[in-house]
């Protein structure tokens, strides 16, 4: 059952601000205290671990993460590692699943995934999932897959937290450190990198428009 969903549009903010502001906001969903909020924002550099992240996949050292200017954080996400940074549209869904009726992480991932894919589409890039590897794909040319967002959840009393990652036009270089998503054989990607010479003037604004659109199309049945 959908229901109306608060767009919050921060801005850059530290990754521990937004986590901090993410708790706040899943603790008073929880008490009936506040509706389901979607934030919106970007972060400066910084390197996330889900809880199944494997050491071997942060490419660089702790030590050298710091002299380069990036964060590092455990988080209590679904997933690997992942890099944010400028240039990057990140999404926090803060959703009460079960006063939707819909308790089933599984069912969310793929909504999600089906928002960004739609958003993408009206944009002109095409994309797609890929059984057995969460996130957004490019269509598939030639080469390795092409992932253009990824995704990892945490879900606390049936409570939404964390959430996607859509690369717009951030240096992609970013993810030089890890091994995105634990993933080996993918290449990253962006909208922009995807349009080439025809993206359009304020790409970022644009990609913001349309993910929101797509998410209350899906997740909402009033517009904030």
């Amino acid at each position: 059952m959908a229901a109306a969903v608060e767009v919050r549009e921060l801005g850059r903010v530290r990754y521990a601000d937004a986590l901090a502001r993410q708790g706040e906001l899943l603790e008073a969903r929880r008490r009936g205290e506040c509706g389901d909020v979607l934030l919106l924002l970007e972060h400066p550099a910084v390197v996330t671990l889900g809880r199944g992240a494997k050491p071997e996949n942060l490419r660089w050292s702790r030590e050298r993460l710091a002299r380069e200017g990036v964060e590092l954080f455990e988080a209590a996400r679904g997933g690997d590692v992942t890099w944010h940074g400028p240039g990057q549209l990140v999404g926090y869904p803060i959703l009460d699943l079960a006063a939707r009726g819909a308790r089933d992480v599984h069912a969310y991932l793929r909504g999600l995934e089906a928002v960004l894919c739609e958003a993408l589409a009206s944009l002109g890039v095409g994309a797609r999932t890929i059984a057995g590897m969460t996130g957004v794909f490019a269509e598939q040319g030639e080469g390795a897959p092409r992932k253009i967002a990824s995704i990892g959840v945490g879900v606390r009393g049936w409570v939404t937290w964390h959430g996607f990652a859509l690369n717009v036009d951030c240096d992609l270089a970013g993810f030089d450190c890890i091994v995105p998503c634990g993933l080996s054989g993918v290449e990253m990607t962006s909208v922009a990198r995807e349009l080439g010479s025809a993206a359009p003037p304020e790409l970022g604004r644009r990609v913001r428009d349309a993910v929101k659109a797509a998410f209350l199309r899906r997740f909402a049945d009033a517009r904030a």
